[in-house]
């Protein structure tokens, strides 16, 4: 079995080299002059003469890097053979697609040796699967051990005599979080325009912007940063590229021709890239999700298959992305995709099933996960006689903590708290005749003895709701409700003394159709977006009035600052007039406009979790003014400097112009000679008798009447 199985690998080689033999004649047709490629960007491919940077990519002469050998399966007869075939093309499959006839579990006397070979596409996946099922445990008496191929010739020849490895000598790693340490506590922002990419610090003390980086055909569709600001992301078509540190280095290059969607874990310990190809027949169209390390730039798993795999029946928006949803506990141990009729939670590193079974939830339509625990807040809709159901699922116990029976549900969306101590829930129910809906929400308290939870109604039950949004550091929530143009926007706290959601006032007819909180809480942007022209409003919640009102005309995007001092609107190539952003103060103060033609994106760099605790920033909140008094004096010494700046160069431009005019003069004087020479000739007798005559013409501008009482 094992002499059929390589000759079949050699043949399959020597029929490789027989179709690049065949391309031959055609790549002399290309001119490789005629190839440009951006200024600046190598592709890359790194030039012959510049100097290796990265580590050697391992090269094998065996031509076998695609395969591994999965060791200690059970010896069994040739009866059993295809079913154990079964179980581990299932298992091994998941890493990426197995070639035909690469699964072989060599037999000797009827029966099978106790190791397999299974033969990938490329050698990624077969890495992928190296990594995460060594180990892994068939049953009790059967754990995998898995290696490559080609190691087994490494290991032949290992020497009998150790002999110590070269020590490498140490190149100290990028410092991804450089940014954090600027004395000024300034933020970055990036921003994305016709052909440019630039990274900019928000200089606001100085009503500017201090530009940090910037490159042309950085990417080929968009930017994006990743959870905690270490990098940024680059999309290609050959797939991802990640730059960070002080010098904007790359760090990372993740393969996925032709990658369209990614999403990072939020601890930033995986990445998931998502591209969707066309079969251009009555095929569904192909899906293909990886999952990469980090830390090592690895794929560790691979889901493949048709676009109904991927999208639940009835869901006429296609691929809603992301697929996967990471859970919200610390250290991205688990994530979650829907299908029909189930929920299946994977366990990371292995990226396996946890406890190898889905969570069987009849019509579920939608789930999210709890923003800082590991819980899955689930919904399905009513099926027969069984009702709706909202469902607070804990895992990995997958117990329900809590669940309500809805009735008569139109539709619901959910709004979990940014602490995940709350999640409101909207419910859309429809009236007794069916040909209407009302609207209510169903409070949650997940962090309360039992999870209580309540209900909360509007005084106008049938009132459209226009948006709704939780306080990120605090306990109230804005909503959005209204049929006219001008609809009311009212608050809520969730810490009434009762206990009890309490409203705590309403803003009568405002033009505004979204809610933007800080980041610190306190202060709202009531903002009148696409037909409503770009109102703001700045709010302050707290003293419950308004700071400033103003507009930014045509405004697509408003975005706060990761420490909630600033906030920046944009106008995007969706409108072809007015791109480019705006930066404000929180209280409504423009600071400076940015013009910029074809503006796609503008990114606040995130910034990593405080480390402080709650009780040690309600300390910093209580002495502010005793930490003020330092930055006080740098804003002071920021301001003089300023200052002397802006005099300095006001003196420039007069010294400049002072030149200038001497320079003139000096060349007047040159030139008197010249000028009385070349009018000696003119006659200009009678210049003296020339007289000056002052007209003036009066105009009426307005007549005003004004009838005097005698």
């Amino acid at each position: 079995g094992h002499s059929a199985f390589l000759f079949t690998q050699v043949a399959t080689m020597a029929e490789s080299q027989g179709i690049a033999a065949t391309g031959e004649p055609y790549l002399k047709t290309i001119k490789l002059d005629d190839v440009v490629l951006p200024e600046g960007d190598d592709m890359g491919i790194p030039s012959e003469d510049e100097e290796e940077e990265e580590e050697e990519e391992l090269r094998t002469e065996s031509g076998f890097g695609n395969v591994i050998v999965v060791d200690n399966l059970p010896q069994i007869g040739q009866e059993k053979c295809d079913k154990l075939l079964s179980v581990l093309k299932k298992i091994f499959s998941q890493f990426g697609e197995i070639r035909d006839g690469g699964l072989c579990m060599p037999m000797e006397n009827s029966k099978t040796k106790g190791y397999a070979f299974v033969e990938y596409m490329d050698a990624e996946m077969a890495a992928a699967a190296l990594k995460t099922t060594d180990g892994y445990k068939l049953d009790k008496a059967h754990v995998f051990k898995v290696n490559m191929f080609d190691d087994f010739e490494k290991f032949d020849k290992t020497p009998d005599d150790y002999v110590a490895p070269l020590v490498k000598e140490y190149k100290p790693r990028e410092h991804l979080q450089h940014w954090m340490m600027d004395e000024r506590g300034r933020d970055q922002f990036a921003i994305r325009w016709a052909d440019e990419t630039e990274v900019y610090w928000n200089d606001a003390g100085a009503n500017r912007s201090e530009e940090v980086y910037r490159r042309s055909f950085w990417t080929e569709s968009y930017v994006q940063w990743s959870p905690r600001g270490s990098m940024l992301t680059t999309v290609h078509r050959q797939g991802v590229a990640v730059w960070g540190g002080p010098n904007w280095n790359r760090l990372l290059r993740f393969s996925h021709p032709g990658v369209q969607l990614l999403d990072f874990s939020p601890c930033e310990n995986y990445m998931m890239t998502c591209s969707t190809q066309d079969s251009h027949t009555r095929e569904p169209a192909k899906v293909c999700v990886k999952v990469f390390e980090m830390r090592s730039g690895t794929m560790i798993r691979e889901f493949n298959g048709p676009i109904t795999e991927f999208v639940m029946e009835g869901d006429r928006q296609g691929l809603n992305w992301p697929v996967f949803k990471w859970g919200g506990g610390e250290g991205d141990k688990y994530f979650a995709r829907m299908s029909k009729n189930q929920i299946t939670v994977y366990e990371t590193p292995e990226m396996t099933v946890l406890d190898k079974k889905s969570l069987k939830l009849e019509g579920v339509q939608e789930f999210e996960w709890c923003p800082s625990s590991d819980i899955l807040s689930v919904y399905q809709p009513e099926i027969g006689n069984q009702p709706a159901r909202i469902s607070l699922v804990a895992i990995p116990s997958k117990k329900e903590i809590r669940q309500k029976n809805l009735f008569s549900v139109s539709e619901i969306k959910m709004y979990w708290h940014s602490s995940g101590s709350y999640l409101a829930v909207r419910v859309d129910r429809y009236t007794k005749t069916k040909k209407s809906t009302y609207t209510g929400f169903e409070l949650f308290r997940v962090n309360e003895k039992e999870c209580p939870m309540e209900v909360l109604e509007l005084e106008n039950k049938s009132e459209k709701i226009v948006a709704f949004a939780w306080e990120p550091k605090g306990h109230r929530f804005a909503i959005i409700h209204g049929d006219g143009p001008r609809p009311d926007i009212t608050f809520y706290t969730m810490q009434d003394k009762l206990g009890r959601v309490k409203k705590i006032g309403t803003l009568k007819g405002k033009s505004a159709n979204q809610l933007y909180w800080s980041p610190q809480g306190k202060n709202i942007i009531l903002a009148g977006l696409k037909s409503l022209n770009g109102q703001l409003e700045f709010f302050n919640v707290d003293e419950f009035e308004t700071m400033a009102t103003t507009e930014h005309f045509m405004c697509t995007d408003v975005n706060w600052d990761p420490t909630g001092r600033y906030v920046s609107t944009s106008v995007t190539s969706m409108h072809q007039m007015e791109n480019g952003f705006n930066m404000w103060s929180f209280n409504g103060r423009l600071l400076y406009r940015t013009p910029r033609d074809r503006f796609f994106q503008f990114l606040w760099r995130p910034r990593i979790p405080s480390l402080l605790s709650e009780e040690q920033e309600e300390e910093i909140k209580r002495n502010l003014k005793s930490y003020s008094k330092k930055y006080d004096s740098i804003d002071e010494e920021l301001k003089l400097i300023q200052d002397s700046a802006d005099m300095e160069e006001k003196r420039a431009l007069l010294d400049e112009w002072n030149a200038w005019r001497q320079r003139k003069v000096a060349q007047y004087e040159e030139e008197r000679v010249e000028r009385e020479r070349l009018v000696a000739h003119l006659n200009l007798e009678g210049e003296d008798e020339c007289s000056i005559e002052e007209v003036t013409v009066e105009e009426i501008q307005n007549i005003n009447e004004e009838i005097l009482s005698m």
